[in-house]
């Protein structure tokens, strides 16, 4: 790996994410993926599995836009075209992190093409959101195991522009998000697992 300062930094801040992330109880085993652009080329993302409660910097490698590792011995995560995407798509997005809570997998499960979030405090959460009554979705992707495939559905409804908040679901496999920088893509996260949350009690409060 690319051992400048400023790469260091971004690992530091991966691994950070990592143990916090564990600790939710939101990327248990060797689920979910995490990344972080370097450049306009590049972006430090998670190796394969690796277990990400437990992230050091020997677990991240450096790979360009396309995917390709840095260092062609080392195997990065096979949902690296999904990331990829995302910051070709938007040279502000500048990092990208996928979870695997129980709530987001299970609510993606039960749930259409998207999911309307309207009426919570906590969309605020998202940048360029200022009222709890603007109408949003987060949109739903069936999962596969092709990733190319997948990158390129997420891609067709990025350049619709009708990606409503700052990430989706994978139906069965969790949710991305995304920010300007690592500290909105947490934010994000954040928002969106606490929004999720809701959503699903109320759910089984109205059974």
């Amino acid at each position: 790996m690319n051992d400048t300062a400023e790469v260091g930094k971004k690992a530091d801040e991966l691994c950070r994410l990592g143990r916090l992330f564990g600790e939710r109880q939101w990327c248990l085993a060797t689920s979910g993926n995490f990344s972080v652009r370097v450049d306009a080329g590049r972006c430090l993302i998670t190796r394969s599995g690796t277990d990400k409660a437990r992230l050091s910097h020997e677990d991240l490698m450096i790979c360009n836009l396309d995917g390709v590792p840095a260092d062609p011995t080392l195997h990065p995560s096979a949902e690296t075209p999904l990331h990829t995407c995302l910051y070709r798509h938007d040279p502000a997005i500048r990092a990208v992190l996928h979870t695997h809570s129980v709530t987001t997998t299970v609510l993606s499960r039960a749930s259409n093409s998207s999911l309307p979030l309207r009426g919570f405090e906590m969309q605020k959460a998202f940048d360029g959101v200022r009222s709890h009554d603007v109408p949003l979705a987060i949109a739903v992707f069936d999962n596969s195991q092709d990733m190319q495939a997948l990158a390129a559905a997420v891609d067709r409804q990025l350049k619709d522009d009708s990606l409503a908040v700052p990430g989706f679901l994978v139906r069965g496999h969790g949710m991305y998000a995304w920010g300007k920088d690592l500290a909105a893509a947490q934010r994000h996260v954040e928002g969106l697992e606490f929004l999720l949350g809701c959503i699903w009690q109320e759910r089984l409060a109205r059974q």
